[in-house]
């Protein structure tokens, strides 16, 4: 399986998402594994552990200045 996160620009990629809960290894379900790759936080219902995923680096908003009327 290629590595998508090679394509995308800096600031669109794809973080990781785990297959199975880092703290007890129990497999998450593919239902499991989409509600974290959309939500980015997910309670594992085995051992109650709390996985987040952290946001990826966002840009700096640019600020819309109003223009001088002259």
């Amino acid at each position: 399986m290629p590595d998508e996160r090679k394509d995308k620009p800096d600031g669109m990629q794809r973080a990781e998402v785990f297959e199975s809960c880092p703290h007890c290894g129990r497999e998450l379900s593919p239902w499991d594994r989409v509600l974290l790759s959309v939500d980015r936080a997910l309670m594992c219902k085995h051992c109650w552990y709390r996985i987040i995923l952290d946001a990826p680096a966002e840009h700096p908003a640019k600020e819309d200045k109003p223009k001088d009327r002259k």
